[in-house]
């Protein structure tokens, strides 16, 4: 079991909260719960009510979508990544399924933890928007590239 200094250490590796006073970060680490999951368990599913986001202590997961076709990996996420956090800001249901790839260890954050943290610290919240548009580019520059790819093989 990590100590609250090791949470602490563990929370200041991820960009997002690099910069965060580490009094408060300790009281995020300290409010926060350390999960672990089984290789094939699910985080959470698409279409869940999202209470909390996550922090990937170690592990390695997929982020899954639903299709007409099943499920479809979009992504792979690894030690150090934040996860879960569009539901939490948004109040919608989560947008995908997280699956573990192996044993999986995380550091749940309420979403209350995290709305309160977004609010006394205000650069948090301008990293979380870019940390957002970042993976938004992305999304949207791959839609348009699996488009291309479409409009090809049906033109043949």
């Amino acid at each position: 079991m990590a100590t609250l200094s090791e949470e602490v250490e563990m929370l200041r590796k991820i960009p997002l909260f690099s910069g965060i006073d580490p009094g408060k970060l300790k009281l995020l680490a300290f409010a926060s719960d350390r999960k672990v999951y089984k290789k094939g368990q699910d985080l959470f599913k698409q279409g869940d009510i999202g209470d909390a986001a996550y922090v990937i202590v170690s592990g390695s997961a997929e982020i899954i979508v639903d299709s007409d076709q099943g499920e479809v990996a979009v992504a792979h996420v690894g030690a150090n990544e934040f996860i879960g956090e569009i539901s939490i800001l948004c109040d919608v249901p989560r947008t995908a399924t997280v699956r573990s790839c192996d044993t999986l260890e995380t550091l749940k954050i309420k979403k209350e933890h995290f709305i309160g943290l977004v609010t006394q610290v205000p650069d948090l919240g301008v990293e979380v928007m870019r940390e957002l548009a970042s993976r938004l580019s992305k999304t949207t520059a791959e839609l348009g590239e699996a488009r291309r790819e479409l409009s090809a093989a049906k033109s043949c």
